[in-house]
């Protein structure tokens, strides 16, 4: 029980009840030709509780879950939350690899999988991931129970959340890995409420909520889940990102809302349909997750509009640390004169304390380069079974996020680069986002990532991977040269390879860990 039932405050499973009940009469969800009701959602959550609960489901149960984009996704994430389990959610591209370390790592007793996509990878799972004892399935299959037959056992009831604590493990995402085994981020009911609470409060919503969710559901696109129906819209869910659905989508349900990491936003940039689409009811282009070219941003507001709302944020205190509105994606310099403002990942939001910190834990003066460290209620509790990676990346009393900024005078954050991506060459320190934004403004480029490779002079070498538009072309001396006049020799590529993609990680985003790892195959150190 909770101990002061006095102040309890409201978490996600309660924000979901209200918000399913106040939309009950109204579409919340399209996915292909499903169309469902607040009201319809919540009697499906409720058989769906009811089936998991007949199963021993229920408050501090481990479960995981791994499908593709359909309405059952939300269906089955809503239940989790109204029995007070710890979900963990699996990248729908992952590997099979992949997945039995995680759920292996966070014990996971559970699987809910869909049978249509992942039968014979649940079967592989069942015989690698000893933890797993049940398996339920969203139809029918020979691995697993099948919970949407079990489900349509039960009548419809009233939801009613579990009764649980702030402090209580509400999540476990993984992060990317960028170096080692990803680690498990563990987060509790108090923070899990946090982050909507902050979208509802500094997020710029449409007045008319009609949202496109073309990222996998079970990961980034279920954070706009109760927000949207909070605001008594609703979401058109495609089963993947194509460019050609999205713009037709957008099109076709006069989308006034979606959600996109920077490659994503690229490929539609890119594609022949935006010219010929009617995209203009698009008012807020969310983007975050990884760092979007300023040149790219302009293109995307000269082409879109002044859409473009940023959020930045990292799986150990989620999405949205700060964020960069709409009206302050300025193409010119803003009034402290340093920088271009759509370099920036904006104002730190005011429900954190956020701070610039050096080693020593002081805050730096303004305009020179910080730790960005954060304290409030949105950071996670721990990185699970790691006590000492838990001690270090919470070092002090701060989350210690990794990046690297400076602020100007307005307090806007402009972040150099990941810590540990950065690369050493010849003795001085060399952020590799200050070389992709000067690379990425050249008209021939569509995309870029930088990393350091092995060099016997300099320890590391500065290498760009380029992705060209299609039909254009450029010397790789002239990007070197472009780079030297901007940020000087040292920052120079001493190579450039020109190559057809750059390695994403299962949600989208840049790996730079891959593609590190193609050059340093077989050195005695990674770094």
């Amino acid at each position: 029980m909770t101990t002061d039932a006095l102040h309890r405050p409201q978490f996600l499973a309660d924000l979901l009840i209200t918000a399913l009940d106040r939309n009950a009469d109204r579409p919340a969800l399209y996915l292909g030709d499903v169309v469902l009701t607040g009201g319809q959602m919540r009697d499906q959550i409720s058989r769906f509780s009811q089936a998991l609960a007949a199963q021993g489901i229920g408050k501090g149960s481990t479960v995981a879950m791994l499908s593709k984009n359909r309405p059952e996704v939300l269906i089955s994430v809503g239940s989790q939350m109204i029995l007070g389990c710890r979900n963990t959610a699996l990248a729908p591209m992952g590997s099979v690899d992949d997945h039995a370390y995680i759920l292996g790592d966070a014990e996971i007793e559970t699987l809910i999988f869909d049978p249509t996509a992942f039968e014979q990878r649940a079967a592989e799972l069942k015989a690698a991931v000893p933890s797993l004892k049940n398996f339920f399935s969203l139809g029918p299959s020979e691995i697993g129970v099948d919970i949407l037959a079990l489900a349509e056992e039960f009548a419809p009831a009233r939801l009613v959340a579990a009764d649980v604590d702030g402090d209580d493990p509400s999540s476990m995402v993984y992060t990317g890995g960028t170096t080692g085994k990803p680690k498990g981020v563990v987060n509790t009911f108090a923070s899990g409420v946090t982050l909507p609470q902050i979208q509802m409060a500094e997020w710029q919503w449409p007045d008319e909520m009609r949202f496109l969710a073309c990222t996998p559901l079970s990961h980034a696109g279920m954070a706009f889940f109760v927000p949207t129906l909070m605001r008594g819209g609703s979401l058109v869910v495609l089963p993947a990102f194509e460019p050609a659905a999205v713009l037709e989508a957008i099109e076709k349900h006069r989308i006034t809302a979606t959600m996109l990491v920077p490659t994503m936003i690229y490929m539609l940039l890119d594609h022949p349909d935006l010219v010929t689409r009617d995209v203009s009811s698009l008012q807020t282009l969310y983007y975050g997750a990884s760092a979007m070219s300023p040149a790219r941003l302009r293109e995307g507001i000269e082409k879109l509009g002044p859409i473009f709302f940023q959020y930045f944020g990292q799986s150990e205190c989620g999405m949205t640390i700060s964020v960069l509105r709409k009206e302050e994606h300025l193409v010119e310099p803003s009034t402290s004169g340093d920088l271009d403002r759509l370099a920036s990942c904006g104002r730190p939001v005011p429900w954190l304390n956020v701070k610039l910190l050096d080693d020593d834990l002081n805050e730096v003066p303004q305009g020179e380069l910080g730790e960005i460290c954060v304290r409030g209620p949105l950071v996670m509790k721990e990185y699970w079974r790691k006590p000492a990676e838990t001690e270090e990346a919470l070092r002090g009393g701060w989350l210690h996020t990794g990046d690297i900024a400076r602020a100007d005078s307005d307090g806007f954050l402009y972040i150099v680069d990941r810590k540990k991506d950065m690369i050493v060459t010849g003795g001085f320190n060399v952020f590799p986002r200050e070389i992709e934004d000067v690379i990425s403004a050249h008209p021939a480029v569509a995309s870029v990532a930088v990393v350091g490779v092995p060099d016997e002079k300099w320890g590391e070498a500065v290498k760009a991977c380029v992705v060209l538009r299609d039909g254009q072309d450029v010397a790789a001396e002239e990007l070197a040269a472009i780079v030297k006049e901007a940020k000087g020799a040292v920052h120079a590529p001493k190579s450039v390879d020109f190559v057809d993609s750059l390695p994403l990680t299962p949600i989208g985003k840049l790996d730079k860990k891959a593609l590190r790892a193609r050059y340093w195959e077989g050195a005695a150190r990674a770094v």
